[in-house]
């Protein structure tokens, strides 16, 4: 079997909701299938306020597909949190390939010629299974992850799995279904046309990304019924009997 067949087997079982993952660096990987299935808000990410300024600010320079390699190796490298890593030689060998067929994707911040943070993950039509992240200045990862909602939207992904609950996203609004849901959800959707190359650069796409979030909350707060007292200080009317 070639490399690009492999690699091809793969992505099937991301078609079916199933991914890779080994228990350490020295192990083979497994094809897991887990009960419950995590997912992030693509249009609604919850950005707190302090990270909200820290995107505005563009601390990094946002580079995507530029070394695909290099972040997947930083998100596999062995931290003092993490001494053990899921992701092992051939989950990464596997994963380049992907990305040569155009189907694996990096985000990157860059900071002059280091690279800082970043993460990467598999487009399966309209589903974006982010894979992992990793930091090596404060919140880069963090401004990796909006900017690459920023992209999904702007390429009309209807879903960004996370595949695990991780307390880390926690501030970010994650969520959890169950596997039979996901799958449901991925076979209406994995074949939907996404594009994750955008011609708009990543700035670009960042301002229109919040520009829409501000006014999908002004419509909201516009549409909300009014509670309490009218204007005249009277209590609104009430109906029924």
């Amino acid at each position: 079997m070639t490399l690009t067949e492999a690699a091809a087997l793969l992505y099937d079982e991301y078609r079916e909701g199933r991914f890779p993952m080994a228990e350490t660096a020295d192990d083979p990987f497994l094809i897991v299938t887990p009960h419950l299935r995590s997912l992030l808000p693509i249009r609604d990410l919850h950005i707190p306020r302090r990270l909200l300024r820290t995107v505005q600010s563009a601390p990094f320079e946002i580079r995507v597909d530029t070394a695909f390699p290099a972040v997947i190796a930083a998100c596999a490298a062995a931290r003092d949190e993490r001494p053990e890593t899921w992701i092992n030689p051939d989950i990464m060998i596997l994963f380049e390939e992907l990305h040569r067929m155009g189907h694996a994707h990096s985000v990157e911040c860059w900071q002059g010629d280091m690279l800082v943070g970043g993460l990467y993950g598999l487009a399966v039509g309209g589903v974006f299974c982010g894979e992992s992240m990793f930091s090596h200045v404060s919140n880069a990862s963090k401004v990796a992850l909006v900017h690459l909602c920023a992209r999904l939207f702007a390429g009309n992904f209807a879903l960004l799995d996370a595949q695990f609950h991780n307390p880390h996203l926690d501030q970010f609004g994650i969520y959890s279904i169950s596997q039979k849901t996901y799958t449901d959800l991925l076979q209406s959707e994995r074949d939907r046309a996404c594009r994750f190359e955008q011609a708009e650069t990543p700035a670009g796409l960042l301002e229109a990304y919040l520009q829409n979030r501000e006014e999908n909350k002004a419509v909201i707060r516009n549409t909300r019924p009014r509670t309490g007292r009218s204007e005249k200080g009277e209590e609104p009317e009430r109906g029924g009997d």
